[in-house]
């Protein structure tokens, strides 16, 4: 079937297939390096309590049949060598049905993880990748071009990122009605950037053409992706343009990047398309049906984007094939930060010498500028913002949390930045405190050389200790 490729996208699907590898890799990477205090046998909330009371059609999972720390980090280093090889080209040396196995790997091994992740893997971007690297299983290597359909899911999934999230902002909070969200949104974002402050104090106005350039490129620019070419081009390339300048404003994970990634399968670069050998006919079918299945799947995204009451980042099967995305549906108007705080005393008096933990990318010390982390995730990080928004959020894990910091746990400490207790004198107690931040104004940061400035609100967690004597 002559209709079936476009070989003009030779180049965009390779540049998609190496930069899909690569946010593969720092996925698995973060994966390797966290999970053993976050989801190991004494993590906080540890796999095999939550197998035993999941089944595995709701969570798909090679752990379901087995789990062991070992096993866990197996999976994810493997996770991170495939992907490497993947970035480096290894898929283009096999025959058709041999890369597409190799790109299944992925994506089977971060399905595993996924599932099992609980609320530290319960962000919109783990489904992005998953569905975006189910599809890149599809696209072939250099044995035939690219194929149509396959292009054209790929634009289909960029499509309901946008444009869902474009929707989660004008049905949510009325700021973004009124073009006012930004005067907020730098300073109560998740986790700061070093460019976030000056993002915050740039002009009002300008915050304002910011959020209408935001309304155009989410709720108009995403049906320009079905026009021909140039027009999808200078689409995808607009929607790049906008991801890069939200990466320079905050650390999102790899959601802006994997966002750029599939824009970059929509742009036709200008090169002379190689000759390639006709499609198999067996591999026109496997995608043909796939194809089938995605679209009639998509029917739960649509509905719910068109939906009055239209939810953000939510998987409809258990495979994470087809999903709805949406980010900042509200923002907060004021920033709260949870402090913790431990001392070596016999007695935890208010007034006692309280030393603070420091986390490697939430606010704590006020003149510790933040630092740019992502598409790398800093999931307890993360998850301390929710914490701060309501308890409610940390009540699974938060008092775990605060008992591995009472032991020194190695694993846990490596979780943040640093410990003000030595290895062999873990503290006494541990409290927990909220304060209210805000952005520094340019006078005071000349005076004090400080970005943020804390108040004290109230007492988080009241000072705490193990109950057996050490």
């Amino acid at each position: 079937m002559e209709w079936f490729t476009a070989p003009d996208y030779w180049l965009a699907r390779l540049v998609f297939q190496r930069a899909l590898a690569v946010v593969y890799l720092v996925a698995f990477l973060t994966a390797a390096l966290q999970f053993r205090a976050l989801l190991g046998e004494r993590g906080l909330t540890p796999v095999p309590r939550f197998v035993e009371r999941v089944p595995f059609r709701r969570a798909p999972s090679l752990f379901q049949w087995r789990y062991s720390d070992r096993l866990f980090a197996g999976c994810a280093w493997a996770g991170c060598a495939v992907s490497a090889a993947l970035a480096a080209g290894l898929d283009a040396l096999l025959p058709l049905w041999g890369a597409m196995l190799l790109w299944l790997v992925p994506w089977a091994l971060y399905l595993s993880i996924v599932n099992v992740g609980q609320t530290w893997y319960s962000f919109g971007w783990e489904s992005l990748l998953l569905e975006t690297g189910f599809v890149a299983v599809f696209l072939g290597n250099e044995e035939v071009a690219p194929p149509v359909v396959v292009l054209f899911l790929l634009r289909w999934l960029l499509f309901r990122v946008e444009f869902g999230a474009g929707l989660i902002k004008m049905r949510g909070d009325e700021c973004w009605r009124k073009l006012t969200c930004l005067d907020h949104h730098h300073e109560t974002q998740p986790m700061p950037g070093p460019l976030s402050w000056f993002f915050h104090h740039l002009p009002k106005p300008l915050h304002r053409v910011e959020v209408a350039a935001n309304h155009v490129t989410q709720l108009v620019v995403p049906f320009l992706l079905f026009a021909p070419h140039p027009v999808s081009t200078a689409a995808a390339a607009l929607m790049i343009a906008t991801q890069l300048w939200l990466v320079l404003s905050g650390n999102f994970s790899w959601l802006n990047w994997v966002t750029i990634v599939l824009a970059l399968s929509v742009v036709r670069f200008p090169a002379d398309a190689p000759s390639v050998a006709a499609a198999p006919l067996w591999y026109e079918v496997v995608v043909l049906a796939v194809a089938a299945l995605l679209v009639f799947l998509s029917h739960r995204p649509v509905r719910n984007m068109i939906s009055r009451r239209q939810v953000m980042n939510r998987s409809f099967d258990s495979l994470h094939l087809v999903n709805t995305y949406g980010a900042f549906g509200s923002v907060s108007r004021v920033r709260y930060e949870v402090v913790i705080e431990g001392t070596a005393d016999e007695v935890a008096r208010k007034d006692g010498d309280w030393r603070e933990y420091e986390f490697k990318g939430k606010p704590g010390d006020p003149r510790r500028w933040p630092r740019q982390f992502a598409p790398y995730h800093l999931r307890l990080d993360w998850l301390m913002w929710f914490a701060a928004l309501s308890p409610s959020y940390a009540g699974s894990w938060f008092g775990t949390f605060v008992e591995r910091l009472l032991e020194n746990d190695r694993a846990t400490l490596k979780l943040l930045r640093s410990s003000p207790f030595p290895p062999d004198a873990p503290p006494r107690f541990v409290r927990a405190r909220l304060f209210r931040y805000r952005y520094t104004t340019w006078r005071e940061l000349r005076e004090t050389g400080a970005c943020w400035e804390r108040t004290y609100v109230r007492e988080y967690l009241p000072p705490t200790r193990l109950t057996a004597p050490r």
